[in-house]
């Protein structure tokens, strides 16, 4: 558990944030500016923040009010910036030997081989830096990070510099990072995409506040907080493959409703998370027919809300979880929608991004 209260100043721009961290993957999620890269440079003890005070589990890395503050070195922490930052002349074997350099002797270090094969870098380790694609490097980074053996590891938008193919790349990797490394993680991002996939706890940021906090599909699937605008509003659905078909399409299993979307990877059985953006999502107060669009969700009506210009986000509960849907407040009242009322939403299956579809945290 990490427990994260800080209170500090940078001229007009003021930090008040306070939240617990549950194992698993937390997500510090906001717009550029909104205070997220403070806090981690906070709990790595690479800033002193006015006052505060930090824990993971039973020890204390900073208490201003009991003038404690472990120094960086003394918290066991491993940081993954946004470049690798690897040393150039070392090749990647000696780049991981340096981050198990700093395992404590007394600490059970972590298995090299296994991390290894899990960040399919054992081709690489006779190779210099200047020989890799930047995600390579990156999991090169993860490894070092992983073999000091932190007791946390923090990610500052560790793929704000890979391009879109890079970064579909390094996504899996964390995803197994989440599922199989019993480390929990602090994540930086302002991608949705990036958090719909990823996190098991999100904690919303604006303007240097904590604005909510709670499991992924809780704090996206709310139509009142949306840290980075309405246009990246989007909401998580867990959903098992059903089977495959012969014209290319999935078929899931959304709480027993079904969803058909372009071939994804995964046996039958399998959990996985997707992002439905708003902008994707159609609203109709009658089941529609003669539609090209295959998915169809009936619910309920759980909240709307105007946005300051012409647009509404509408929440729809559903068997499969809850949708939002970006309107205008011409088409909702046009729609007569209200909370309570029914509606059906309609999500053309080509419309999910394939780097809107994660692997789902075993059960």
């Amino acid at each position: 558990m990490l427990d994260v209260s800080l209170n500090h100043r940078f001229g007009a721009f003021s930090l008040d944030a306070r939240f617990r961290s549950p194992p698993g993957l937390t997500v510090l999620f906001g717009r550029s500016g909104s205070g997220k890269t403070t806090i981690v440079n906070a709990v790595a003890g690479l800033l002193m923040p006015d006052e505060g005070r930090i824990a993971v589990d039973d020890l204390v890395l900073l208490d201003t009010a009991q003038h404690v503050r472990l120094k960086p070195h003394r918290r066991r922490l491993g940081y993954i910036f946004q470049e690798g930052r690897l040393f150039p002349h070392l090749t990647v074997r000696q780049n991981l030997a340096y981050g198990a350099w700093f395992a404590p002797r007394r600490v059970p270090r972590g298995d090299s081989e296994r991390i290894v094969e899990m960040l399919g870098i054992g081709a690489l380790l006779d190779r210099r830096p200047g020989a890799l694609s930047g995600g390579e490097k990156q999991r090169v980074a993860i490894g070092r990070a992983l073999l000091s053996a932190p007791r946390l590891l923090l990610a500052d938008e560790p793929l704000a510099a890979l391009d879109e193919p890079r970064k579909a790349e390094i996504l899996p990797y964390f995803e197994r990072l989440r599922d199989e490394v019993n480390v929990p993680i602090l994540y930086v991002s302002h991608s949705a995409s990036e958090v719909a996939r990823l996190a098991t706890t999100v904690v919303a940021l604006e303007a240097g506040r904590v604005i909510a906090q709670g499991p992924a599909a809780e704090v996206l699937g709310d139509p009142a907080v949306l840290p980075t605008g309405a246009r990246e509003a989007g909401a998580v659905l867990t959903v098992r493959v059903a089977r495959h078909h012969e014209d290319g399409l999935t078929e899931l299993d959304g709480g027993g409703l079904p969803l058909f979307l372009p071939r994804v990877a995964g046996v039958p059985g399998a959990s996985l998370r997707i992002r439905i953006a708003a902008h994707d999502v159609i609203l109709s107060r009658e089941q529609p027919k003669g539609l090209s669009a295959l998915n169809i969700l009936p619910g309920t009506v759980h909240d709307i809300r105007p946005g300051d210009g012409p647009g509404a986000i509408v929440a729809l509960d559903t068997a499969a979880g809850r949708v939002l849907a970006r309107v205008t407040r011409r088409s909702a009242l046009a729609l007569g929608l209200e909370a309570g009322g029914a509606a059906y939403a309609i999500i053309k299956a080509v419309s999910v991004a394939t780097t809107d579809i994660g692997g789902g945290q075993p059960d």
